[in-house]
């Protein structure tokens, strides 16, 4: 019985130490690599860039004391051109992909067109020259890195004065038109992406295109002597709406790329 005892305890002390050999460290495996996560849209930035415009506006002639009309036919004279832009602004983006913000640009550029007297047949060269804008956006993140979007604000607006010709003769009449401000507001939309597409890193860089229209005051332009600044008695009315669309480059802040998380 004795030597049975010993057969067993030593059949034990083998398992045991076999057990404990199969239990040796087992070796370190590295974490899983944690996933990206988008950057936000939360931040300054600023842009600069161009584009082109149309306005219309709603011409008349009325009397400059009684503001009687003159002439019983209105019209609608009309303009383009080419136009540059900067601004500013801060966004912010909310937890379900909507960013909201404030802003603020400036235009400066040559949108030209005439405006006329039909009644001793005079016309001149008008020109917008420059305009300035502040409002406010709300956008939606259709892609981590895309943002479609809606503006609308306040907007003033500098019209440059004018020679006014003889259209018969195409010479000057020895009148001319002072510049003028109008103010109004402004509602427009766009698309701003990120840049780094096509294989091409450049974080910070957006690009986004803007469509905006503006609607402006009416504003009575007085026909005045050349030298003596004398009123002839005649204005024209001109209440002026601009359409531009522009494409610019925006460079935010705060936006370094795709971010990793930390632990």
């Amino acid at each position: 019985m004795k030597k049975i005892l010993l057969a067993l305890t030593a059949v034990a002390a083998m398992t045991a130490s076999a057990s404990a050999a199969d239990l040796a460290a087992r070796p370190y495996t590295k974490a899983p690599a944690p996933l990206p996560v988008a950057p936000s849209w939360t931040g300054f930035y600023i842009f600069g860039g161009g584009g082109g415009g149309i306005w219309d506006a709603d011409t008349g002639v009325q009397s400059t004391t009684t503001a009687a009309p003159i002439l019983g036919f209105n019209q609608r004279q009309g303009g383009d051109g080419w136009y540059g832009t900067v601004g500013a602004g801060y966004d912010w983006q909310t937890a379900n992909s909507w960013v909201i913000g404030v802003f603020a640009d400036g235009q400066f550029g040559s949108l030209k067109g005439t405006i006329q007297d039909q009644g001793p047949f005079l016309a001149g060269n008008i020109k917008n020259d420059y305009s300035w804008a502040a409002g406010a956006r709300l956008g939606y993140l259709v892609a981590p890195n895309v943002l479609s979007y809606v503006n609308a604000g306040y907007s003033s607006s500098h019209w440059k004065g004018t020679t006014l010709f003889n259209t018969a003769t195409a010479l000057p009449s020895g009148l001319h038109t002072d510049g003028f401000d109008r103010s109004g507001w402004f509602v427009g939309g766009g698309v701003e992406n990120n840049l780094n597409i096509f294989g091409i890193t450049a974080p910070g860089w957006f690009m986004k295109t803007e469509y905006r229209a503006a609607y402006y005051d009416n504003r009575n332009i007085s026909e005045l002597a050349d030298g003596t600044n004398i009123s002839n008695g005649r204005d024209i009315t001109f209440r002026p709406f601009v359409q531009t669309i522009s494409t610019a480059l925006v460079y935010r802040f705060n936006w370094t790329g795709p971010v990793v998380a930390k632990y």
